[in-house]
């Protein structure tokens, strides 16, 4: 430092200045020291305004705080009036057990409360507000009236509180509170210049209201802004309610967020034997449960704006639960699409620290590993249970019976099994057509199955086993009839139905009971291969198979070092590659499920992908991107042309895979076109 001082002060004799005071005059110049000033307590009305700087930042605060205050005094019905956005006046009505005349003085003061009394309760806490801070800090910067009365029937009338003033007075109420705050920030003008338009603030002091709406079914809610109702979210009733129960939860949810987040989204519940809501005791400590509702991929949207996180009834912003719940949906959303949910956890009150922040937005786990756990694997739970419109209505459609049934239309008796099937075939006897199409290009043996769906499907599917797709039994104009006694299959006994034709090579078009279905054949497979490997890599199965004779490529250096330092991680993937010179790398084995794929392609693709992360850790941080690699390298191709018996199969594979709505990269499989849509298109019935 001496050095430096120096080396500045011989610059400054260079330009003309003579001695050390001239240094100490240009920095003084540049930089103004403070005076001392003597060390006093701060005035009780300066610490709150302080406080309400991070206690209420806009309207929308005062809105959030009032409205907890509601909800710890047992309301049932909450009225918020607004004018200007909430700048002008904020008044919540609400008919909880309102507050003595004895208390009402105190209840605005700094750090006064009802919801805690000692440590043992700030460690266990049950009630929104604990603080003490939130009143005190809105009377510093506003004007603030309190309208309260009991409903213990002890007092005639209610009583009015002027918070600047301390007056009380006797009034007209019912049993309950109203809090009016009038002019905010009225104390601290520079703060309204941060304010935003009276919309923009409206939507705020809204969508605080909404979080608690989305948590307490069971209390009705309306928002009146300018005399105005802007919105209103009716009690659920009483029977349904039941401590926040999933059918009181979907009916709020769709009274808050519409019907279509409803309609795209599935129930989450973990433990599946929990009942939602319940609080249940093991050894002594609440147990830890997740329930709410977790929307299918294809409702994810650009911004995270539809993402709602509860413990123990308490909107929260937390990464652990959001990293836990954004993880589930790792390979199934396109981009950077973010899902939508209303996910709620409960858990011992002592198991988490919700004084973190004044606000008491954050909150922090004394198990956050546990927390993130149980949030992944209920939503990934959920998101792989049958739900889509295809998987949805094979447990509607078909009946239940003994797995392995055949699924012709004859003997319907078909239960989805839990997990994918070491085998491809779903059918077991050939299904009917009366009539098809088929060029003479997708003439192919049905021995080219196996080859084509990475298993053998002769020994499972009977029915396949005979030629009769192959070119010899096409008639000479492409088009071969069944007998005239074979039955249509009927559309609605397989929830993608039955093939019709392929197009371009690329999508499957299939009909059932509502129309028109169109699968995109590689996505498709490549999603199924996908599930194929993950289960087989989690039951330590991941076969490989050697090759006759080794596939050799020319590598990069790169790819040569991945190669030798990654043995041990290739061959947990079934892959064996090893250097065949300094330039050269050979394929000697491949996982069996991916064993008619191009294997030096594979391997190029998995090399790839561990170059990129440790190879000591890539197994746990990056299995699933190199399964969806080898999965995509695996799976059919475009431009292959099928034969009807495949296309059916793949489709009723397609009924019992986990997540088959998107292939690994998160883009759909199959869509639907209903007849509405269809005789719209060409003016049926107009």
């Amino acid at each position: 430092m001496q050095h430096e001082v120096d080396q500045g002060q011989n610059n400054f004799h260079g330009d003309g200045l003579s001695s050390p005071d001239a240094y100490n005059f240009r920095v003084n110049a540049s930089i103004t020291l403070p005076t001392r000033r003597p060390i006093l307590e701060l005035p009780d009305e300066l610490i709150s305004q302080i406080a309400a700087g991070e206690v209420v930042e806009r309207p929308a605060s005062v809105v959030r705080e009032l409205v907890d205050n509601a909800l710890d005094a047992g309301a049932t019905q909450i009225t918020v009036r607004l004018q200007a956005g909430g700048v002008r006046l904020i008044s919540v009505e609400d008919n909880g057990w309102g507050i003595h005349r004895t208390e009402l003085p105190t209840a605005l003061k700094r750090h006064a409360t009802s919801k805690i009394a000692s440590l043992g309760d700030l460690e266990s806490v049950h009630t929104m507000g604990f603080r003490g801070e939130a009143l005190a800090a809105i009377c510093s910067i506003a004007d603030v009236s309190v309208l309260t009365r009991t409903d213990s029937g002890d007092e005639p009338h209610g009583w009015l509180l002027d918070g600047r003033s301390g007056e009380l007075q006797p009034t007209a109420r019912g049993p309950g509170t109203t809090v009016e705050v009038r002019e905010l920030f009225f104390a601290t003008p520079a703060r309204r210049k941060f304010l935003k338009t009276d919309a923009t603030e409206l939507a705020h002091c809204i969508e605080a209201v909404r979080r608690h709406a989305l948590a307490r079914p069971e209390v009705g809610f309306a928002i009146w802004h300018d005399g105005k109702l802007v919105a209103q979210w009716r009690a659920v009733a009483a029977d349904l309610a039941g401590g926040g129960t999933l059918d009181a939860l979907r009916q709020r949810l769709a009274d808050v967020l519409g019907e279509d987040f409803i309609q795209q989204a599935v129930a989450v519940n973990w433990p599946a034997d929990a009942v939602p809501g319940e609080t249940a005791l093991a050894d002594g400590v609440q147990r830890l449960r997740v329930w709410g509702f977790a929307g299918v991929p294809d409702a994810a949207r650009s911004r995270s704006d539809w993402q709602y996180a509860y413990v123990n009834g308490r909107f929260v912003r937390d990464k652990v639960i959001g990293h836990a719940a954004r993880s589930a949906y790792e390979d199934v959303l396109h981009g950077h699409r973010q899902p939508v949910y209303a996910l709620y956890v409960s858990l011992d009150p002592t198991r988490v620290d919700v004084n973190v922040h004044p606000t008491k937005i954050e909150v922090r786990f004394r198990d956050s590993r546990e927390v993130h756990q149980a949030v992944r694997h209920a939503v990934d739970a959920a998101l792989a249970a049958p739900r889509s419109s295809a998987a949805a209505a094979a447990q509607a459609v078909l009946p239940q019976g003994e797995a392995g049934a055949s699924p012709s239309p004859s003997a319907g008796a078909w239960t989805p099994p839990e997990r994918l099937p070491s085998t491809l075939g779903g059918a077991q006897n050939p299904l009917p057509f009366q009539r098809y199409a088929q060029p003479d290009a997708i003439g192919q043996r049905v021995s080219d199955l196996g080859a084509l769906w990475g298993n053998s499907l002769q020994g499972a599917t009977p029915g396949f086993d005979s030629a009769r797709t192959s070119t010899s039994s096409l008639q000479t104009d492409g088009i071969r009839s069944e007998p005239a006694n074979s039955p249509p299959l009927p559309t609605g006994d397989w929830p993608l139905g039955r093939a019709i034709a392929q197009l371009q090579g690329v999508y499957i078009l299939a009909e059932n009971a509502q129309g028109l279905v169109v699968v995109d054949m590689h996505a498709a497979h490549e999603r199924i291969v996908y599930e194929r490997l993950k289960q087989q890599m989690d039951n330590e199965q991941l076969a490989s198979q050697p090759l006759l004779i080794p596939a050799t490529f020319a590598a990069t250096p790169t790819e040569v070092a991945t190669a030798e330092d990654s043995g041990v991680v290739l061959a947990m993937l079934g892959l064996e590659v090893v250097p065949f010179s300094p330039r050269t790398l050979a394929v000697r084995a491949v996982p069996t499920t991916l064993a008619q794929g191009d294997p030096v392609e594979l391997a190029r693709s998995v090399l790839a992908e561990l170059s990129q992360h440790d190879a000591s850790t890539v197994v746990q941080r990056a299995r699933n991107e190199l399964l969806a690699t080898m999965a995509c390298h695996g799976a059919v191709r475009a431009n292959r042309r099928l034969t009807l018996d495949e296309m059916n199969a793949l489709l009723r594979q397609m009924e019992i895979t986990e997540r088959s709505d998107q292939c690994n990269h998160g883009r759909p499989t199959w869509r639907q076109v209903n007849m509405r849509e269809l005789d719209a298109l060409f003016l049926r019935g107009r």
